[in-house]
C-alpha cells in the first residue's frame, strides 16, 4: 500500500504552520518593536487582534462554504494567496502613515509626542485593521480546507491523529516564530519579518499544485491506500446513494446581498458605538443577518455542540498567541528579541508541540484497543484534555518564583487546547455529510472568532484600566495589571470543562445525521 495521505497531511501541517507563523509576527513585534514607533497602548493592541478575531468570524460564516463550492484544491490556493497579500502589506503601515502625516521619515515617528503623537497611533491602528481584514479572509479558508482535505484522504478512525498533526502546524509555528521574529526584526527591520514570513505562503502554493489531487485520481495512490481510505463505506454504490441522501439533509437559504450589507453595516455600528461590541444588540442582529442563510444548518444538536466547543475554547489560544510575549515582557521585564524571551516562548510552544501530537492519537487507541465508536473515544479524550488548561490557575501564582513556571504551564495548557481542538475538528466528519464539512467548519470558527475577539478586546481594555487602577484594584493577592492577568487565566482554566458539559448534554451519544433528522 502507498502512503501519499501523509505527504497530504505534511502540506496541511506546512500550511497550517505558515498560517500561524503570519499571524504571529504582530504579536512577537509589537511591543518592543511597532508600539515605540507608533505610540500604541495594550488597548490598541487589543483592538487590533480583537477586530482581527471579528474579521475572521465573519469570513468563515463564508470561507466554510466557498471551499465546498471551489473544492480543496482550488480554494486552499486562493485562501493562501489571500492571507499571505495581507501579511506582506503590514510592512507598508509604517511608510503610509507617515506619507499622510507628511513626515520624512519612520524613524521621526517615535519621537513625536502630544496630539502627534495620538494622531500616528490612531493612522497606524487603522491601517493595521485593514491589513489584518485581508489576513483573517485568507486565514479563514485554512481549517475549512485542510479539515477537507483530511476527510477526504484518511478513514473516520485516523482523523483525529491525522488531524492532530496537521493541527500541530499551529504550535510549531508558534515554536517557528520566537525563534526567527524577533531576530529578524532586530536586524532588518519589523518590515522584513512580515515580508520574508509572508513570501512563504507563495512557496507553498507551488508544492500544492503539483502534489494534490482527490485520492481516486491520484496518481500517487495505489488501489489498496484507496480501499483503506474508503474502508468506511460498504460498497462504492452504499456511498453514492448515502451521499446523495445526505446531500438533500442540509440545505442554504438563497443568499441575499442585502442582508449581507445590512448585517455588516449593525456589525461596524457596534463597533463605533460600543467599546466591547459585545455588549451592543447591533452586533448581534448583524451576526444573525449573516448566519440567516446557514438556518437549516441550525436545526441540529451536533451543528450546535461543535459551535459551542469552538466559541468556549479559540479565544483561550488565541489570548496566548497574541498576548504571551507582551506577558513576559511586561511581568518579567524579557522582551521578545532577548535570549531569555525567546527561550521563554520557544520552551511553551514545544512543550505544546510535543504533547499535542500524541493527544491526537488517544481517540485511535480508544476505538482500536477498547472498541469504543468514533465518537464516543473522542469525546472521552476531550475530557480528559478539558482539565489541562486547570493548570493554568497556576501560572500567574507560581510565575512569582520564577518566569519559567508560567511558561511550562501555559505550554500544557495550549497542549490540552490543540489535542482538544484536534479531536473537535474531527467530530464533524462522524456526524456530517463530506459535502458539508467546509460550511460546518466555517460555521464553528466564526463561532470560535467571536470568542476570540471578545477575550482579545476585553483583555487589551481590562489591561490598560487595570494599571491604571494599580493598587486599587485587587485579585487572589495580585494587584493592577497581575491582578488582571490572573483574572483572564482564571477565565481560560475552567472554559474547556463548561464547553465540554454543553457538548455532550446536546449530543450525548452518537448520532450521524440523515434524511430523517
Amino acid at each position: 500500500m502507498s502512503n501519499f495521505r501523509w505527504v497530504i497531511c505534511a502540506l496541511l501541517f506546512l500550511a497550517t504552520t505558515i498560517n500561524y507563523m503570519d499571524r504571529q509576527v504582530l504579536s512577537l513585534t509589537w511591543k518592543d518593536f511597532i508600539a515605540p514607533e507608533f505610540h500604541w497602548t495594550d488597548g490598541d493592541y487589543g483592538t487590533i487582534t480583537g477586530m482581527f478575531s471579528l474579521f475572521y468570524a465573519i469570513a468563515n460564516l463564508f470561507a466554510g462554504k466557498f471551499i465546498d463550492w471551489m473544492g480543496t484544491k482550488k480554494g486552499y490556493l486562493i485562501a493562501i494567496f489571500v492571507w499571505s497579500l495581507g501579511a506582506v502589506l503590514h510592512a507598508g503601515c509604517g511608510w503610509v502613515a507617515m506619507s499622510i502625516e507628511g513626515y520624512d521619515s519612520v524613524a521621526q515617528l517615535g519621537q513625536l509626542t502630544g496630539d502627534a503623537a495620538v494622531a500616528i497611533a490612531t493612522i497606524s491602528v487603522w491601517l493595521f485593521l485593514s491589513c489584518r481584514l485581508i489576513l483573517a479572509v485568507g486565514e479563514a479558508g485554512n481549517f475549512p480546507a485542510a479539515i477537507k482535505a483530511t476527510a477526504e484522504y484518511f478513514p473516520k478512525k485516523d482523523r483525529a491523529f491525522s488531524t492532530s498533526i496537521f493541527n500541530s502546524g499551529a504550535s510549531v509555528g508558534a515554536l517557528a516564530a520566537p525563534a526567527t521574529i524577533p531576530l529578524l526584526a532586530r536586524a532588518w527591520g519589523w518590515e522584513m519579518a512580515f515580508i520574508i514570513i509572508g513570501c512563504l505562503g507563495f512557496v507553498w502554493m507551488g508544492l500544492w499544485l503539483w502534489l494534490y489531487d482527490k485520492p481516486a485520481k491520484n496518481r500517487r495512490v495505489n488501489q489498496a491506500e484507496l480501499n483503506y481510505i474508503e474502508q468506511d463505506n460498504d460498497l462504492a454504490e452504499v456511498q453514492n446513494r448515502q451521499e446523495t441522501k445526505e446531500e438533500k439533509t442540509i440545505k442554504m437559504l438563497p443568499f441575499s446581498w442585502a442582508y449581507f450589507i445590512f448585517g455588516i453595516a449593525l456589525i461596524i455600528l457596534a463597533v463605533f458605538t460600543n467599546p466591547i461590541p459585545l455588549f451592543s444588540p447591533f452586533f448581534w442582529i448583524g451576526i444573525l443577518l449573516l448566519n440567516l442563510p446557514y438556518f437549516h444548518y441550525y436545526k441540529f444538536k451536533q451543528t450546535w455542540s461543535f459551535v459551542v466547543g469552538k466559541l468556549m475554547t479559540d479565544g483561550v489560544w488565541w489570548f496566548f498567541l497574541f498576548w504571551a510575549p507582551a506577558y513576559f515582557s511586561d511581568q518579567y521585564g524579557y522582551t521578545s528579541d532577548s535570549g531569555m524571551g525567546i527561550a521563554l516562548i520557544f520552551t511553551l510552544y514545544a512543550i505544546v508541540t510535543i504533547l499535542s501530537i500524541g493527544g491526537g492519537y488517544l481517540p485511535t487507541y480508544l476505538v482500536d484497543k477498547k472498541g469504543m465508536n468514533p465518537y464516543l473515544g473522542r469525546m472521552r479524550a476531550m475530557l480528559i484534555f478539558a482539565c489541562f488548561p486547570v493548570l493554568g490557575l497556576f501560572a500567574q501564582p507560581l510565575g512569582a518564583y520564577s518566569a519559567w513556571w508560567p511558561a511550562i504551564l501555559i505550554g500544557l495548557l495550549g497542549a490540552g487546547h490543540q489535542a482538544w481542538s484536534a479531536n473537535l475538528f474531527s467530530t464533524i466528519g462522524d456526524m456530517f455529510p463530506k459535502s458539508t464539512i467546509g460550511t460546518i467548519v466555517g460555521l464553528g470558527t466564526m463561532a470560535g472568532g467571536i470568542g476570540s475577539m471578545s477575550i482579545n478586546l476585553g483583555s487589551g481594555k481590562f489591561f490598560d484600566w487595570a494599571a491604571a487602577q494599580g493598587g486599587a484594584f485587587t485579585f487572589f493577592g495580585f494587584e493592577g495589571k497581575p491582578a488582571a492577568y490572573m483574572v483572564v487565566f482564571c477565565i481560560c482554566a475552567v472554559a474547556y470543562l463548561i464547553g465540554w458539559c454543553i457538548m455532550k448534554a446536546l449530543v450525548p451519544k452518537y448520532k450521524p445525521i440523515t434524511l430523517d433528522d
